[in-house]
């Protein structure tokens, strides 16, 4: 496969980039974003309760700790080009959770360019498709386009 560049993204538009390694989504993961966000609802950190009472028979993480895993995992797959010194999230359009991610399931991220936008001072943006599929599901945990700011090397 051809080296994405700054020079050559747009080349990608419609293509898919690839499919990331698996990520363990576990407990300990789960308490640590329940700590930094302050949301520490029950359905997520109350192990027992969420045994016994949650529609899923255990504790699911939190949709924006599955929405974090965008932008590191669409780095294992080139979301980023060669030729950028400088990368920044730049927003998210249609953001859809579409099912729980359950302690201890694997996920991983499926990325396709949607579309390269140039700015006149030599900037990109580059739109992205991300699917974050869950292991041994059909349905995705999650669809996100995300917006990523390049600052091109001088």
């Amino acid at each position: 496969m051809t080296e994405i560049t700054v020079a050559n993204i747009s080349e990608y538009t419609g293509r898919e980039l690839g499919v990331s390694d698996w990520l363990t989504v576990d407990q300990a993961m789960i308490d640590k974003f329940a700590d930094c966000s302050g949301d520490r609802q029950w359905i997520h950190v109350d192990v027992e309760r969420a045994k016994r009472e949650s529609p899923y028979r255990g504790p699911i993480a939190h949709g924006y700790l599955s929405l974090s895993f965008v932008a590191p995992l669409s780095m294992q797959v080139g979301a980023i080009p060669r030729g950028a010194a400088a990368a920044f999230n730049y927003g998210l359009d249609k953001v859809r959770f579409l099912a729980p991610v359950k302690a201890g399931a694997r996920v991983r991220l499926r990325v396709a360019i949607v579309g390269v936008e140039r700015k006149q001072d030599g900037q990109l943006i580059i739109r992205s498709s991300n699917t974050l599929e869950i292991e041994g599901t059909d349905k995705p945990a999650l669809i996100a386009e995300s917006l990523a700011l390049i600052v091109p090397e001088k």
